[in-house]
């Protein structure tokens, strides 16, 4: 599943394409996770003014309201001018006159759509419940502190509902709790505040080392130019169970929380 560092990936790979461009028209597929919200039609002759990013969301900014696009599971973009007519997995086209924003979703857990504003009651209910962003200056020890304290779920489990700090997915919280030193397990009450500056530390070292080699390309990720990431070559113990740890020779572990398949050395990292 794409996390912030992917989603900031394909967004930095055509914001600055696509901005200024006009809308030619969209056309939708198969029905996604959410319905657009309004007639396809309608948005033909508006102008792109931009595109950003709030967690795992991608805000396309519009001279009259906004687009919100979600990657879901597997889905990814693509920008420029389109070779082949659009395949049974491709779900939007939105064509412009710079080019054509495609979003291909083999397992339709995506999504597209419209709201007026960011004050639309659509858009409150995707972005109103989501924490500070890890990478901002808002990501502060002592708030970070404050609501792990008021948290007894694992860990790893308060990172990913993205209520008290957005975007750290599976692979990149399983990466900065290795780095941290901190198990999984650990209720997030009974983490110190020295071990919780460690963990924020971790965050945005791990989502900034990701941004900087271009997110994990662990199946099929690629940015809006059809760019590969690397992250997962770096990775010391996201999908390497049972391989020594790189940093005492441990084993590596593998548990499962929430569904979702936890990495840890239970050396380094301590409950």
């Amino acid at each position: 599943m794409p996390e912030l560092p992917e989603v900031e990936v394909t967004r930095l790979s055509f914001a600055a394409r696509i901005a200024g461009a006009r809308i030619v028209s969209l056309r939708l597929g198969k029905p996604l996770r959410w319905p657009l919200g309004i007639d396809p039609a309608t948005l033909a002759g508006r102008r792109v003014l931009g595109v950003r990013r709030r967690g795992k969301y991608l805000l396309v900014d519009l001279d009259q309201g906004l687009l919100l696009l979600h990657l879901g599971m597997s889905g990814a973009l693509s920008f420029g001018r389109p070779r082949t007519p659009a395949g049974v997995h491709d779900h939007l086209d939105l064509e412009t006159d710079q080019g054509l924003l495609r979003l291909h979703d083999p397992r339709r857990f995506g999504a597209v759509v419209y709201a007026a504003d960011e004050a639309d009651p659509v858009a409150c209910k995707l972005l109103g419940h989501l924490g500070v962003e890890p990478l901002s200056q808002g990501f502060e020890l002592a708030a970070f502190h404050q609501g792990l304290r008021q948290r007894r779920a694992p860990i790893k489990q308060v990172l990913l509902a993205g209520d008290l700090v957005v975007g750290v997915g599976n692979i990149y919280a399983s990466e900065a709790l290795f780095r941290a030193g901190i198990r999984p397990t650990v209720a997030a009450c009974r983490i110190s505040k020295p071990r919780a500056e460690r963990l924020r530390v971790a965050i945005r070292e791990v989502l900034a080392r990701a941004l900087e080699v271009g997110g994990s390309t662990l199946r099929d990720f690629s940015n809006a130019k059809g760019e590969s990431g690397y992250f997962q070559l770096e990775m010391l113990v996201y999908d390497r169970a049972g391989e020594p740890c790189r940093q005492c020779g441990t084993t590596i572990r593998q548990i499962r929380q929430g569904q979702r398949s936890t990495f840890y050395c239970p050396a380094c990292q301590k409950p």
